[in-house]
């Protein structure tokens, strides 16, 4: 009976510890993605900071005033979205980073980081991919053409042909590890750019 009762406890030690483990690595997934949240929400912050010191420098009205009255009804009803457009000096945008990260789920249903994007300065973009010889992005890839290329990068170059372009490649090979583009005129081209480049890496996770 002792032996029966040892075995039970045995199993039930096991099971406890297998339990265990599993949270434990939930704990710390849950952890370290409410820090990235939090570190997203500081960069957040510091954004909308900075943009309102820079439209209330030069108003007397608050930046959220400014922001409801974008919004004009045309005779018909519809909304007619008025963008607030002014000339910011290079001095006072020189330091500013906008940082934007793309995630994938995986089979797991986990969270899994693919892509980070840094705006400099409202004027360049680096993109960082975070796993390039598994991603296996390439240049003469139809999908990195069609969506990438064509879909952002032609669309920002027919309105800023000043726009420029360089890889850089993971080890000896032809993937790519990081992009990086300069002499951007706006945060609009951020956005495109964003959009399009989550856009492929949706499609490429979806494949893998």
């Amino acid at each position: 009976m002792k032996s029966m009762d040892l075995k039970d406890d045995e199993n039930e030690i096991e099971k406890l510890s297998l339990m265990l483990s599993k949270i434990q690595n939930i704990y710390y997934k849950k952890k370290e993605h409410l820090e990235e949240l939090q570190s997203e929400i500081n960069e957040l912050r510091e954004v909308l900071n900075f943009l309102n010191s820079l439209i209330s420098g030069k108003s007397f009205h608050s930046a959220d005033e400014i922001y409801s009255k974008s919004f004009i009804q045309k005779e018909d009803g519809s909304i007619d979205e008025k963008y607030f457009v002014e000339d910011i000096s290079k001095e006072r945008v020189e330091g500013t980073n906008i940082k934007r990260k793309i995630f994938s789920k995986n089979k797991n249903n986990d969270e899994e980081l693919l892509c980070i994007l840094n705006f400099y300065d409202l004027n360049r973009v680096e993109i960082k991919i975070i796993e390039p010889e598994r991603l296996s992005i390439k240049e003469s890839s139809e999908e990195f053409i069609r969506i990438f290329i064509k879909g952002a990068l032609i669309e920002i170059i027919e309105n800023n042909p000043n726009m420029s372009l360089k890889y850089d490649y993971y080890k000896s090979s032809d993937v790519i590890k990081h992009i990086n583009i300069t002499k951007l005129n706006s945060i609009k081209e951020y956005d495109i750019i964003t959009s399009k480049m989550r856009e492929l890496l949706s499609q490429i996770a979806r494949k893998g």
